[in-house]
Formats: C-alpha cells, sequence, structure tokens
C-alpha cells in the first residue's frame, strides 16, 4: 500500500472513529428507549476507582496523588476518560513512582468545561509541575492526553523528563495535510455537532465507539461507555474542535526528553480500515513515526491485539512497555 493510499485509509477511520464517539458532524444518535434507561444501574467493573492520598485542583482540573516516591509520573487521560482509565498503571507504579492522575474539566461527571479548554489544560500541567517542584516528571497520556504530554514537553523542554503516548499523536491522524483554513472548519463542524446532543444521544454515541473503536471486549466496552457518557458533551465537543485545530509538529524538535508512542493495532480493524488491504503492524509504526517526524528521541512500539483503549485491552504489555521506558531514563 503506498503511502497515499495509507493516508486516505487512516482519515477515513480517523473520521468513522470520531462520527463513531460523536466528534464530528455526524448527527446525533437516537435516544434509548425509556423504559430501557430507567431500569436499576448496572455493576462496573472499571467504576471502583483507588482512593488517592491527596486530591486537589490546578485551573479546574481534578489532581489526585498517589504514593509519595520515587519519580513523578503525570497520568492524563483521553476525551471523556477519567481516572478510571489509569487503575492498572496505578496499582502498578504508586508503589515505586508519585502517581499524580489528572481528570480535566468536564469529563467524568467534573463541571463543564470554560473556554479553551485545551489551552487550560496545558497550562494546568505546567502549572502543576511548577508548583509541586517536580524534578524531571514523565507525563504519559492517552489519546488527547498524549496530546497535552507533547504540549507541555514543549513548553517545559527541560523539565519534563520523559513523555509516553498511548495513541496520542501531535496532530490528528488523516488530517496532517489539511490547510489551517480547512482544519479550523472542521473543528467548527464537529463543535457544532456534538454541543447539539442530548444527554441520551451522547451516551448512545458512547456506545458505538467504544463497540467499534475503543476496545475489544463488547462486555468492556459497554462499561466503559456508561463512564465517559458522564462527560459534558458541550466540553467534549470544545475539546474535540481544539484538538482538530492543534498541530504540535513544528516543536517536536525542541523537545529533548526521550519519547514513546505506543501504537494499538489490531488485525481485523486495519484489514476493514484499508478496504480489505491489510495494513500491517510495521505498517502502522511506520506511519506513526512519520507523525512523529523530528522528535530527536523517539521509539514507536505497537501493542497487539488492541484498540484505541490499549491499557484496557492489553494492561501487562502496556505497563511493561512503560517500565521498560522508565528503566531507561
Amino acid at each position: 500500500m503506498n503511502n497515499k493510499a495509507f493516508r486516505i485509509a487512516v482519515l477515513a477511520a480517523t473520521v468513522s472513529a470520531i462520527s463513531a464517539s460523536g466528534h464530528s458532524i455526524a448527527a446525533p444518535a437516537p435516544a434509548p428507549n425509556a423504559a430501557v434507561a430507567a431500569v436499576a444501574p448496572q455493576s462496573n467493573r472499571f467504576a471502583a476507582t483507588i482512593a488517592p492520598a491527596e486530591r486537589f485542583e490546578i485551573r479546574g482540573v481534578l489532581v489526585e496523588r498517589h504514593g509519595g516516591k520515587g519519580r513523578p509520573l503525570i497520568l492524563v487521560p483521553g476525551l471523556a476518560s477519567g481516572s478510571w482509565a489509569w487503575q492498572d498503571a496505578i496499582r502498578a507504579f504508586s508503589p515505586d513512582y508519585t502517581v499524580y492522575v489528572l481528570t480535566l474539566p468536564g469529563f467524568d461527571g467534573r463541571p463543564a468545561a470554560g473556554p479553551n479548554p485545551l489551552a487550560n489544560a496545558r497550562a494546568a500541567v505546567g502549572e502543576l509541575i511548577e508548583s509541586r517542584h517536580l524534578d524531571k516528571p514523565v507525563i504519559v497520556g492517552h489519546s488527547l492526553g498524549g496530546t497535552l504530554a507533547f504540549a507541555v514537553a514543549e513548553d517545559k523542554p527541560a523539565q519534563v523528563g520523559g513523555v509516553v503516548a498511548i495513541d496520542g499523536l501531535p496532530v490528528m491522524p488523516g488530517t496532517e495535510e489539511m490547510p489551517p483554513a480547512a482544519r479550523a472548519q472542521a473543528a467548527q463542524r464537529i463543535q457544532a455537532s456534538l454541543a447539539r446532543a442530548t444527554p441520551e444521544a451522547f451516551a448512545a454515541q458512547q456506545k458505538a465507539y467504544m463497540r467499534t473503536i475503543g476496545v475489544m471486549d463488547m462486555g468492556k466496552a459497554d462499561d466503559l461507555a456508561r463512564l465517559s457518557s458522564r462527560s459534558d458533551p458541550a466540553s467534549v465537543a470544545q475539546y474535540a474542535a481544539d484538538d482538530t485545530q492543534l498541530d504540535l509538529r513544528p516543536g517536536l524538535k525542541t523537545i529533548p526528553a526521550p519519547v514513546l508512542v505506543l501504537a494499538p493495532y489490531f488485525d481485523l480493524d486495519s484489514a476493514a480500515q484499508a478496504g480489505q488491504q491489510q495494513i500491517t503492524e510495521t505498517v502502522k509504526a511506520d506511519y506513526y513515526k512519520t507523525l512523529m517526524d523530528g522528535t530527536p528521541r523517539l521509539q514507536v512500539q505497537t501493542i497487539a491485539p488492541a484498540r484505541h483503549f490499549a491499557m484496557i485491552d492489553q494492561p501487562e504489555k502496556v505497563i511493561a512497555a512503560i517500565r521498560a521506558f522508565l528503566k531507561t531514563l
């Protein structure tokens, strides 16, 4: 498959993913039947989270600290996600590291985000590093959280000790050749669409997203969707729009710290996205490397089989990859 064909396949997959999750110009999904919605809440394997040692806010961002010794790790969930996305990582790393888990405004039941939420979150991570005098923290981000990790590493190149991005990139895949005007127009359409979603429609969109893009197991997908749907649709819309407009690639060369990008790979999805032309693990890793071009100390590693929430599909592999990366610092 040539590069142009691959970019088209990725763009189509990106649009499909955004549509499924309600992050596009697609009309909101129909609300579920009221009788079904009225039944007693179901148990949720991801809902019980580990109690932090400390909880505080910076610029509306909730920060939960676990552990109190060792190098600081800052865990940043992705779009519409909360600390529930990082429970395995907290268990694995809090005995030996000081782990700060963030929940952004508007996500996971937090109060709605204000104007320019992505820029606010970017500043909040910087303030966390400054106010807590964190020594060379490693920022671990998923999806949008990975993008934020790159942004902060560009803002504070001398203070960030490393970056791990789980399916997070400096530019939205498939949009890397969009001119600025087209990128801004796409962002406006995304925001307008999601802002109109009712809570019921948003919940249905989250379920569709988790089942097709989020994770491989349908039971886990439904549990995760019930959690992600606690987020504020208008806030999610604004974050998605901000992310669409962002292109951090010019600043990657200024990041001196080591960078690890974990690229989830699921062969069945890859075949479907490419129109039955198989996208191999190597092809996907090489594509991610092109989006990270110019990063001085870059590693790209695939995690398979896994969908977007690789830390849910393959927690042991993701934790092992992060642990190996930390040992090199």
